[in-house]
Formats: C-alpha cells, structure tokens, sequence
C-alpha cells in the first residue's frame, strides 16, 4: 500500500514540476533520503522568492499540494488551481504607479 502512496505522490509532484515550468517558474524535484519529497521552486526573476512544496494525502483519501507551512494550496487534481496560487506567491509585487 505505501509503495502505491509513494507513486501516487511522485506523479503529482512531477506534474506540478511541469506546469510551473511552463508558467515560467524553475522547479525541481527534491527527494532526499530519510525526507519527503518535494518541489523546489523559485522565481528566476528574483531568486529570493522561493518555496517547498509537498503533496500528501488528506485522512479522507484525497490528496492535496501544501506549503512547506503545512496549509493546504489545493487539491493535487486541480493543477491549474495549485500552479496559480504557487505562481501567486512567488510573483513580484506589482508596480502601482
């Protein structure tokens, strides 16, 4: 059962590597031992705008990305919704002039 959570998982976080690239974001895969895996991501306009983010199933079964605070960002199937939120984030304050 765990080795299915395990790709489970992987898949997500590989998907979200892809969509977040394709948005412009760098991110990588991070799978250390002994650690969850995560995404890696970072704004290459401003390098300092960076994050970890994790994929975990919920108690109801569901999985979910989260931020490396552990709040949920959206439900792992809807990677439109979690690449923009991530995006969000990472994004340089715009200018109001």
């Amino acid at each position: 059962m765990e080795a299915k959570g395990n790709h489970a998982q992987s898949v997500y976080l590989d998907k979200l590597v892809d969509e977040l690239t394709h948005r412009g974001l760098e991110a990588w895969l991070m799978a250390p031992p002994g650690r969850k895996p995560s995404v890696y991501v970072v704004n290459p306009g401003a390098r300092a705008l960076e994050e970890n983010v994790y994929a975990d199933r919920c108690g109801d079964g569901m999985w979910w990305f989260w931020w490396s605070w552990a709040e949920r960002i959206s439900i792992a199937d809807d990677l439109d919704a979690a690449a923009t939120a991530i995006a969000r984030v990472l994004s340089l304050p715009q200018n109001r002039d």
